[in-house]
């Protein structure tokens, strides 16, 4: 594909102090990302991306442990290499969060990693947790949806779970600009099935050790209440 030449656009804004305040609360968030010209670059990347059939098919695990389930997962994927304006924009909003989040919650997040995910109609990614087989680091999960005008009745919720039962605690639409951001070890998830292409960038913040995220380890999740 063609990458744009344009200067990356500047960084969102979002709302730390509510966002600390919900993972410490409950262990998610859910913010409105306002920068149309980003959120239309990165569409607009992740839509010829998918044309042009550069999108691999998501699979489970990693390294060895890799393995396509269609029965688990069906979306299509594609790794943040940096080389584009949009993706380095982004990838320079998940570094001030970083920060942000470092700077309250002492959390000590050190990495982020990226991809661009598309759900063609049908697909769908059944409820799991964000941790790896034996590689408890991802701390932070997020995801920015791509999709304008998206309704509900289209499917493709992101549907978040109490950890101790099946009672779902929220849907959220995957509507252009939505960013929910949750504990990637403590937070089940599944995104149902899409009725018609959803877009979004699914992100993680990374961490070699929960001990070195005080801030999480004590904290109260009346999230069965919401």
């Amino acid at each position: 594909m063609t990458l744009q030449i344009a200067p990356p656009p500047a960084i969102p804004a979002f709302n730390p102090d509510r966002l600390c305040q919900d993972l410490t609360g409950r262990g998610w968030s859910q913010q409105t990302i306002t920068d149309t010209a980003l959120l239309t670059a990165l569409r607009d990347e992740a839509m010829t991306l998918w044309q042009e059939d550069e999108l691999s098919r998501a699979g489970i695990g990693r390294a060895t442990d890799h393995e396509l389930v269609r029965e688990i997962r069906r979306d299509k994927t594609r790794w943040f290499d940096g080389a584009s304006p949009a993706q380095r924009g982004w990838l320079d909003f998940a570094e001030s969060l970083r920060l942000q989040l470092n700077q309250r919650l002492a959390l000590g997040l050190f990495s982020f990693e990226a991809h661009y995910a598309v759900y063609e109609p049908g697909g769908f990614y059944r409820r799991h947790l964000d941790s790896f087989r034996g590689a408890r680091n991802r701390i932070l999960s997020s995801v920015l949806y791509l999709n304008p005008g998206w309704h509900s009745r289209n499917g493709g919720l992101l549907r978040l779970y109490d950890e101790s039962d099946d009672q779902a605690i929220t849907d959220i639409v995957p509507e252009f600009g939505t960013f929910a951001v949750f504990l990637s070890e403590e937070i089940p998830h599944e995104v149902t099935p899409a009725l018609a292409p959803r877009f979004s960038i699914a992100g993680w913040h990374r961490c070699n050790d929960l001990a070195r995220a005080p801030a999480l380890q004590t904290k109260v999740l009346p999230i069965a209440a919401i």
